[in-house]
């Protein structure tokens, strides 16, 4: 047992997947996004949990994700969103993995290498800059797709750049890009070709733009607890929890940590908790973060170390050796609230627990009956 773990509330968990089945009602169906371990959350507990509370799907960025899940037994549709490797082709079918294809080139070492049949969505480029075909080339390679000997045309998608920001040239262009999108999908049914699928939306549109829901949503962060928007019933799922090891005396005008950024400006008491940036505390943060102990907030003293940071319990400290401590979670300060004070987004903030970090799987919330999910 580590004194520092990552509390994963899963109850909050279903209820931000109620909350999206709340705003967009019970047609579209739900692609949970599990890559990079879940958000930093634990792909394989999550994945199980989301699909018992009503995830359709999942959706992965590598490959090896995608093993990591099957090997844990997990029998769901899992999409992989990025471009894979050609020397990673037989493990996507082995896998029974969907990947999203989106040139000739790829589609044709796809049939040409596996050896049975293989779902494929195709990506169009609508306004991201990054992977997927140009729209008026869609049609084309979902004909070449339909060609194909190995190959199943199973959906087609899209993903937006900007579709969380309220500022008016950016909701344009999200609108553009679903323009786009459907103009896409119109020129592959003209073709003849069933599209499949049709998904586009991510975590900012789901919020801003309904228009966008077509038969499935990928959102990642919201479900996490961190929509663009304020959406009732969103909580954040994860909390960092460590101890306080260790209370000890500092004088006025002496300093605490690296390079002398904390002076005492009084006789105070400074508590000592191992938790640092080697964990994904982030050292931005030094100087301008509290800790959560006994219900009060004690701000930090200097630098966040790689394993350790320091708090300032006061002159007359109510703490005491052994208490536990919360960095952030539910009710306190939250990964959001960290990621504004250093210029980053919450993905960066959950995504960078690292895994020496134990993770803990609870239902129900602190001091409400919480339980061990086993």
């Amino acid at each position: 047992m580590r004194a520092t773990r990552a509390i994963i509330h899963l109850d909050n968990l279903a209820k931000n997947l109620e909350a999206v089945r709340q705003k967009i009602g019970p047609k579209p169906k739900i692609c949970f996004s599990v890559k990079a371990d879940a958000y930093g959350h634990g792909a394989v507990p999550v994945a199980r949990y989301a699909l018992e509370k009503g995830a359709d799907c999942l959706a992965i960025a590598m490959v090896n994700e995608g093993i990591e899940l099957r090997q844990a037994g997990i029998n769901a549709r899992i999409f992989l969103l990025s471009q894979a490797l050609p020397e990673e082709i037989d493990e996507i079918a082995n896998a029974d993995l969907i990947p999203l294809v989106s040139d000739r080139n790829f589609i044709k070492m796809l049939d040409t290498s596996v050896k049975k049949q293989v779902e494929v969505h195709l990506k169009i480029d609508t306004g991201m800059g990054r992977l997927g075909c140009q729209p008026e080339e869609a049609a084309g390679l979902a004909i070449k797709i339909a060609l194909a000997k190995k190959l199943r045309l199973g959906g087609v998608a899209t993903h937006f750049a900007a579709s969380d920001s309220l500022k008016k040239s950016d909701i344009a262009y999200t609108k553009k890009q679903i323009q786009r999108f459907e103009e896409a999908v119109s020129s592959i049914r003209k073709a003849g070709i069933e599209p499949g699928i049709v998904h586009a939306a991510n975590s900012g549109a789901l919020v801003f733009h309904e228009d966008s829901y077509f038969d499935m949503i990928r959102p990642g962060i919201f479900l996490y607890g961190y929509p663009p928007g304020p959406v009732p019933g969103v909580e954040p799922v994860m909390e960092l929890r460590s101890t306080l090891v260790s209370i000890k005396k500092v004088r006025k005008g002496e300093s605490v940590s690296y390079n002398r950024t904390w002076i005492a400006r009084k006789n105070t008491f400074i508590g000592i908790i191992p938790t640092g940036y080697a964990d994904g505390f982030p050292r931005g943060l030094s100087n301008n973060h509290s800790i959560l102990i006994r219900g009060k907030a004690y701000p930090l003293a200097g630098r966040i170390c790689m394993d350790q940071c320091m708090v300032d319990l006061g002159s007359r400290p109510e703490a005491q050796r052994w208490d536990e401590a919360v960095i952030f979670g539910p009710g306190f300060i939250n990964a959001a609230d960290m990621a504004e004070k250093i210029n980053t987004i919450p993905y960066e903030i959950t995504c960078g627990i690292n895994k020496r970090v134990p993770r803990e799987y609870k239902e129900g919330l602190p001091g409400k009956g919480a339980r061990l999910k086993k």
